[in-house]
């Protein structure tokens, strides 16, 4: 993943386990590319997030639930993502199938709306990278990412929600945080 942006996917596996995002299943066949791919035949997303730097403070310690703190001026009209932990193992890249430790929040408030923390600190949620089916900025975060990392990803309402939100949950043009932890990565055919 480029150190300053990164090529991450239109939609956004909007997962959950309480029920707020929306299971992304699918085969190899449903990525959002569609039949735009590289030169070398791999599935590319079409969107791109610009690289920040992580928020002060925030939490490096993987054994640890993330803490979102409130959004710091206006909420970003793109997608941005921070490496708060980089990882060191295999890398996501679109079309692999990965596990993840999520926590959702919302961007003004710092306020969680979901987590996969809430049922244990294991608990691991199933996601299709850069594929159909999920909240758009959900889904292509962990592009890039190596397993062992924890990435922070800003998602303005047309990469999360939208005009409709998730009710009663997640209200209308919410922007939305997530933090994300890459536990494993098996790849694409596999």
């Amino acid at each position: 993943m480029s150190a300053r942006t990164s090529a991450l996917m239109r939609p956004l596996v909007a997962i959950g386990l309480a029920g707020v995002l929306v299971a992304c299943g699918g085969g190899d066949s449903d990525t959002v590319a569609g039949d735009d791919a590289s030169s070398t035949g791999t599935p590319t997303c079409p969107i791109t997030a610009e690289e920040v730097p992580a928020p002060a403070g925030a939490t490096t310690d993987l054994a640890a639930k993330p803490v979102v703190t409130p959004g710091k001026g206006p909420a970003p009209t793109d997608l941005q993502y921070s490496d708060i932990v980089v990882g060191e193992g295999d890398e996501a890249e679109t079309g692999d199938q990965v596990l993840v430790k999520y926590l959702g929040a919302f961007y003004d408030t710092g306020k969680e709306f979901d987590s996969s923390w809430k049922t244990s600190p294991e608990t691991t949620f199933p996601v299709g990278v850069c594929r159909q089916g999920t909240v758009p900025g959900f889904a292509a975060a962990p592009i890039g990412m190596k397993v062992g990392g924890r990435r922070q990803v800003v998602l303005p309402p047309h990469f999360g929600y939208g005009a409709e939100g998730q009710p009663p949950t997640i209200p209308a043009n919410s922007t939305l945080v997530f933090v994300i932890d890459l536990v494993e990565v098996t790849p694409s055919g596999e």
